[in-house]
């Protein structure tokens, strides 16, 4: 079964060649299969390209065609010095190039020579609300336990799916590139990053949990961003408040996955993990709304020092909290109340398990799938 994304390929493509970027198994090559008729492909993970291009990168120049105008390269982490020869051609023909790759650690330093606006980076996400809604199939449960990576969302057992998925991508992704030496420690240090997934992230506390120096876990946590697995959201910070945390939160880029290497079962409606789910599940669909739609504005938190929290502020000016609850009270506008104190806001939102839509003095209360219908129609920014 095929789910069409969203993801901007198509209409870039117009003007520009792309960097596609995205965590294995998001759907590339599904995107690139039922989406786009490229000219040719190069697929760096089969071993008769990658050693052809390899020992003669220049095969890529000679074997192009007059009125060939999409060439797809796929993995291109696997030879990053490929990148020179797709400069050149960019430079001197017609071609468009869409490049795929996994990794942004070993495309660093020579993806570069492609900047100056030559190529654009576009991300693919797991499945969004959005892609699962029009196909039919969005199921929050399944969504908050087992993720929305396409392969495991659709398989008929994804617990064994994350299983595999798991063990391959701490395989590949980290052992077969090179990048840490002693992939125990890494193991141990990933266990202890998923069960603070959605929180504060306190590096002595998680170098004493995963027992690994703590100058190596903030190296550790940069490989999980330059492998696509996760990101940093940065605490806001104003002139006016000064009383809060200087300290970034951490959200895999899925939930199955981050459930998976937490070991935290299954996940009920009521429990704790429940709550932490429900968070990283909008933080999610936040993010792909903004990839998706190349909206600048940072997505930011703000906690204070007694406690008060918002989960997300939107370029400083619509604040968006989310509680998996069936009522939302005046308990729980304590954090936006907080932040109004010293800031002022367009929006105040808070998504929840309510039935309905309603009001709360400023403060608007979204069941949680109007605020997503809301989102996807470009009602929230």
């Amino acid at each position: 079964m095929y789910i069409k994304r969203l993801c901007p390929v198509k209409e870039t493509l117009k003007s520009k060649s792309i960097l596609f970027l995205g965590p294995r198994r998001t759907g590339k090559t599904q995107y690139i299969n039922n989406e786009l008729k490229p000219d040719r492909v190069y697929n760096l993970l089969l071993s008769k390209d990658f050693t052809r291009l390899a020992s003669n990168p220049g095969l890529i120049i000679e074997e192009m065609k007059h009125n060939d105008r999409l060439v797809v390269i796929d993995e291109i982490q696997k030879l990053p010095s490929l990148l020179d020869e797709i400069h050149h051609l960019i430079e001197t023909t017609k071609v468009k190039f869409l490049i795929t790759g996994s990794s942004a650690r070993k495309l660093r330093r020579t993806y570069t020579s492609l900047m100056a606006g030559r190529a654009r980076i576009v991300s693919l996400l797991p499945f969004t609300y959005l892609e699962l809604k029009k196909a039919g199939v969005f199921d929050l449960n399944r969504v908050l336990n087992y993720g929305s990576v396409p392969a495991i969302y659709l398989s008929e057992d994804p617990e064994l799916e994350l299983e595999d998925y798991c063990g391959i991508y701490i395989k590949e992704e980290i052992q077969a590139e090179a990048v840490v030496r002693k992939i125990e420690n890494f193991s141990r240090f990933i266990k202890v990053a998923a069960l603070s997934n959605t929180e504060l992230i306190n590096f002595t506390q998680i170098s004493q949990d995963s027992q690994v120096p703590q100058r190596t876990i903030v190296e550790y946590f940069n490989i999980l961003k330059d492998t696509l697995i996760g990101d940093m959201v940065e605490p806001f910070k104003s002139e006016k408040d000064r009383k809060t945390y200087s300290m970034a939160k951490f959200y895999f880029f899925d939930i199955g996955v981050s459930n998976y290497l937490a070991s935290v079962g299954r996940i009920e409606r009521g429990n704790y993990y429940y709550g932490k789910a429900f968070e990283h599940f909008i933080y999610n669909e936040i993010k792909a709304y903004r990839v998706y739609n190349n909206k600048k504005e940072e997505i930011q938190f703000w906690r204070d020092y007694n406690g008060n929290e918002i989960d997300f502020i939107i370029g400083g000016r619509i604040a968006i909290e989310s509680k998996a609850v069936d009522m939302v009270n005046q308990k729980h506008l304590k954090g936006i109340k907080a932040f109004s104190n010293h800031n002022k806001l367009e929006r105040k939102i808070i998504v929840s398990l309510d039935e309905r839509e309603r009001k709360i003095n400023d403060v608007e209360i979204m069941p949680v799938y109007d605020f997503l219908d809301n989102l996807w129609s470009n009602k929230i920014w």
